[in-house]
Order: structure tokens, then sequence, then C-alpha cells
């Protein structure tokens, strides 16, 4: 088990267990792992985030490691700039949707995707036994890398119809969330000639609109907007731009199993027998409409990096999580907001139903997610007492609990967080509500024993 690497790579609290002197050690050891250079450096918008980049430059420095600079991007630019403009690797600075007293490392491949959970053990043992690089030949210096959001924005159009979309002067309302999205998507919809409305668009990493995490919970201004503007659809993302929650024509925030079935549904009419891979927390509609496409679906555990590296694997074209991870093989094997919202707008403009229409075509589907508090010293105490009282469930991932094919419960701890979640899928909204009321409760009592 990985000591250090959560669900979606080392987070923590900056200055107190992400301090300046681990975020050396283990750049040192990051950096010994990727043997050369040059290293892509980016950043979120967090108070922290410049001061870490420093230390991260430096130490990449001290063992010989040449690196640039980026600045503030979102993480999937950095992957898609990693691959496309040649580096050896690349290190993103951020705690994603974390709370802004977080901050995190996401280190990158040279193919543009997050390392491996193996590589993240490489990484840690390194670390711990202190085996970094010493003595280099040479010094490593730091430089700028200025082409990075270009390069992205330029990759993203190359795979959508831009000329129709263009055509169409979409009305679109982006949430950036105060984040890293604020540099890249506005930009993108004004080459696609949208006429666009931002809501928290100025970078903050105090997060002081709604936070950094969309929710349909702190989504009222994105869906008002929507709403107020006549727009096609909106869009939310978070704090480093690889997640998305969209909002269709109506105002209605939609969940990501939706958003994603919707686009998967466009992208296998052009792409027959294809490969998606997702996680077991995702609803299990995505089967029965792979099925119509003669495609498979291919279940991990859950963690964008499981998704991602499965995908790498089976040469799989799409992935996805329910919580608004949407990944394009075509592009990167990366969760990507913008490049989620490119095939939105790709799907709306090839259609002439709204958005909210196309949403009401699908195949009825209720499922949803809550949190409870959960020191990380309960948590074997409650996946063992639920697998007491559920002795058939699957404890590969915490625990899926399945009571038949349209009705099951999961509990898994974060691995961001000192939080248990519970995802619950429902033949029906009285069903969803019963069974989250009920096992929320069950969590809860559990933990307080």
């Amino acid at each position: 088990m990985a000591k250090f690497f959560g669900t979606n790579g080392i987070r923590g609290v900056f200055s107190e267990d992400f301090t300046l002197e681990f975020v050396h050690d283990m750049t040192l050891a990051i950096g010994t792992y990727f043997e050369k250079g040059p290293i892509l450096i980016g950043y979120d918008g967090r108070e922290s985030s410049p001061v870490i980049c420093k230390i991260v430059s430096a130490a990449l420095n001290s063992i010989g490691i040449d690196c640039n600079v980026a600045g503030i991007i979102p993480t999937p630019c950095l992957e898609f700039a990693v691959k496309s403009l040649g580096y050896s690797g690349g290190l993103m600075i951020t705690a994603s949707h974390n709370p802004p007293q977080y901050n995190g490392i996401k280190p990158a491949a040279k193919d543009g995707v997050e390392i491996s959970r193996g590589d993240e053990l490489i990484i840690e043992d390194i670390y711990m036994q202190k085996r970094w690089i010493i003595n280099p030949q040479k010094w490593g210096i730091t430089g700028t890398e200025d082409r990075a959001v270009q390069t992205y924005l330029n990759g993203i159009i190359s795979h959508i119809d831009s000329k129709l979309i263009e055509s169409k002067h979409f009305k679109v309302v982006l949430d950036l969330g105060n984040g890293a999205q604020a540099v890249s998507a506005p930009d993108f919809c004004k080459m696609l000639q949208c006429e666009t409305f931002l809501v928290n668009q100025n970078i903050d990493g105090k997060f002081p609109g709604r936070g950094s995490e969309p929710t349909p919970q702190n989504l009222s201004e994105l869906s008002k907007t929507v709403i107020d503007k006549s727009a096609d659809v909106g869009i939310a993302f978070d704090g480093d731009g690889d997640r998305s929650i969209f909002c269709d024509n109506n105002g209605e925030i939609l969940t990501g199993d939706k958003s994603a079935l919707i686009l998967i549904q466009h992208i296998l009419e052009k792409n027959p027998n294809s490969l998606v891979v997702t996680c077991l927390n995702s609803g299990s509609n995505i089967e029965v409409l792979a099925e119509k496409f003669n495609s498979k679906v291919i279940r991990t555990k859950v963690g964008s990096v499981e998704v991602s590296r499965k995908m790498v694997l089976t040469d799989a074209l799409i992935g996805f999580e329910e919580n608004g991870g949407f990944m394009f093989g075509k592009h990167n094997q990366v969760r990507d907001g913008c490049m989620t919202l490119a095939l939105m707008l790709d799907m709306l403009a090839s259609t002439e139903k709204s958005l909210s229409e196309e949403i009401a075509s699908l195949s009825p589907s209720f499922t949803t997610k809550d949190k409870v508090d959960c020191p990380a010293q309960k948590v074997p105490e409650l996946i063992s007492s639920l697998k007491a009282e559920f002795p058939n469930s699957d404890t590969s991932d915490g625990i899926k609990i399945t009571i038949d094919p349209k009705n099951w419960v999961m509990v898994r701890p974060s691995g961001t967080e000192p939080i248990v979640r519970i995802y619950v899928e429902a033949e029906s909204q009285d069903k969803l509500d019963t069974l989250m009321s009920e096992y929320v409760t069950k969590v809860r009592s559990i933990i307080s024993r």
C-alpha cells in the first residue's frame, strides 16, 4: 500500500504534513525516478503553489535535471504538453478539489498520463531509503515554457468539427471556480465563436466563489446564469480543471454519469466496437449503452490513475468517472475538463435537439453520493463490519453491496481526505433516497462505536 500517494497524487495541508522539506525530498525521489530531464512544471492558483514550484525546480536542478515552468495551467494542459512537446515527465502542483489549505503534487509520465500505481511505489521506496541522485555531473537549469496552453487548445480542436460548432454560435456559461481552467477554457470558446458568459472567473487560491469542487449543491449561480442568458449549456470545472460538471439549457445540473452517457453515445455512434473504461462506482446503464454499439466496458477500482492506466494498457477509446472526470483516448488518456466541453459542443452541433432533450432520451437512472467524516483508523472496522453483515459483497475497493443489478451501495475511504464516500444506484428516486438515508445512518453508527 502506498503511504504518501492517495487516489490521485500526493496531497496534504501545506506547512503541516505537506511541508517544504517534504516537498524537497519527495521531488528528489521523483526526479531520481524520472532519471533525466527536461521536466515540465505547472501549478494551480493556490497561494502556496508558487513557493512550492521554486522548491520543486531547485530540487530537480540539484540532482542535475533541467526543468521548465509553465506557470498556472490546468492539469490536463500540463499532461498534454508533456506528451506533445517532448518532456521526460511532468509535475503538477495542485490539490485538485481539496480545500484551499491543501496542496499536492501529481507526477505525469512522458506519455502525458499519470504514473502507474507501481511507479508510485517505486518513488516512495526511493524516498524512504533516500536513494536519490547525489553529486550529479552538472547542475540542472530552470527555464520557462510558454507554448503549453496553445498546444493544448490546438490539440483539443483537432478532434472536433470546429467549423460546424462555429456555425452554431452557441451560448456557453463557464463556471471557472476561481481555478486553472480560467487560462484556457474562455480562449477555447472564443476560438469556436461561442458567446461566453463567465462565473467565478478570477483565479484565486482561496476559491471564494463556490469552493474548488463543483457539486450540485454549489452550482446555483451557474444554473441561474444559464437560465438568465438562455444559454445552450453550462459547465463547471474543479480547481485544477480536469473535471467538469454540466448544466443543461433548463438549468438542471447533470451528474457525471448522465453527462458521460450522452458523450459516450455521441462518440460510439462514430466509433463502434470500442472499449470504455470506468470505475466500480459508476452507474449500470453504461453496459447497456455500450452493447448497442457492440462495445465493451471494463471496470476498475476508483481513481483516475486506475482508469487512465487501464486505458493505456487496453487502447480504450473512452474512460470516465462518476465525479465528472471524462477521458477521450484520441486526445489523451486523462481527465480533461476542456476536452470534455469540446465533445459536448461537438455533440450539440450534430443534433437539432437541446441538451435537456438529449438527456430525456436516455434510459432513466438514479444515482447519488454523499460523504461522512471518518478518521483513517476507523476505516478497517467500518469495512469489516459491513462485510460481516453483507458477506457476499465486493471488497476490492472499499465495499460494494449489490442488492440486485439496479440497486447497490458502495462505501469507500477517500484517498485524499479523512472521509468515507457513499455511492448509491437505485431503480427509482424513492428507493435511492431510502438507501442513502439508511446507509449514511448505518455508517455513522459504526464509526461512532
